[in-house]
């Protein structure tokens, strides 16, 4: 599990450092506009984020991790005034701490936050993007009301672009992500797979492209536009 601190104060980066590092690999970023960066090259699992940032404010960090991700946020400020927490909360917020704070309270929210973010739902849960459904229970997808099938990989790029639809994914970060372990230099089976996704997708129609490249950047589920 990947943590990403995103916090400007030396001492409590490591003193985060610290707590966590022999239970994560810990990314730490000293700025909002650096925090933001790592975040979306990198298959963060939790962010742990300070308000008071240079460059980006954390609320503005928030916002756009919120855009493309729904991996668990712990906010860290010093404010106190509830008005503010429940701002935070409501912008897409999963917790929070006020400074100073309890380094063993801190520890298990965390890890109560993981703990939810891992748990599978035992409902059947329907992704839906244009004419393109995705089912969780059986491992289908409908495109334009009919049906294919797909393999567990197929399935779980298909769920992954799907669920941040905002989001553009290399195929490292994609890779893992997917395959949940290390991508490879060198390893084209992500290729094979959007490859063969793709076909299947075209074989019911043709002339929409749901999985788009993005030149030089990467790939993302098609953008749907609405009135």
């Amino acid at each position: 599990m990947k943590l990403l601190i995103i916090e400007d104060n030396n001492e409590i980066q490591n003193l985060l450092l610290n707590l966590f590092e022999n239970d994560y690999d810990i990314v730490s970023a000293y700025s909002g506009t650096e925090g933001l960066s790592l975040f979306e090259r990198q298959n963060i699992d939790l962010v742990l984020l300070d308000i008071m940032l240079p460059g980006k404010t954390g609320d503005e960090v928030l916002k756009e991790i919120r855009q493309q991700s729904s991996v668990p946020v712990i906010i860290m400020t010093a404010l106190s005034e509830k008005n503010r927490i429940s701002e935070y909360l409501l912008a897409g917020a999963n917790d929070y701490v006020t400074k100073p704070f309890d380094l063993d309270e801190l520890a298990a929210r965390v890890l109560v936050q993981l703990r939810n973010y891992e748990v599978p739902s035992n409902k059947s849960e329907t992704l839906v993007v244009g004419n393109l459904s995705l089912n969780s229970e059986d491992f289908t997808a409908k495109v334009c009301e009919m049906e294919i099938r797909l393999s567990q990989r197929e399935f779980g790029i298909l769920s992954v672009l799907m669920k941040n639809p905002k989001q553009i994914f290399t195929k490292e970060r994609l890779y893992e992500a997917v395959w949940q372990e290390t991508y490879l230099p060198g390893d084209n089976s992500i290729n094979t797979h959007l490859s063969n996704l793709r076909k299947k997708l075209a074989r019911l129609d043709a002339q929409t492209d749901y999985i788009e490249t993005i030149w030089g950047l990467g790939v993302r589920i098609m953008q749907v536009k609405h009135d």
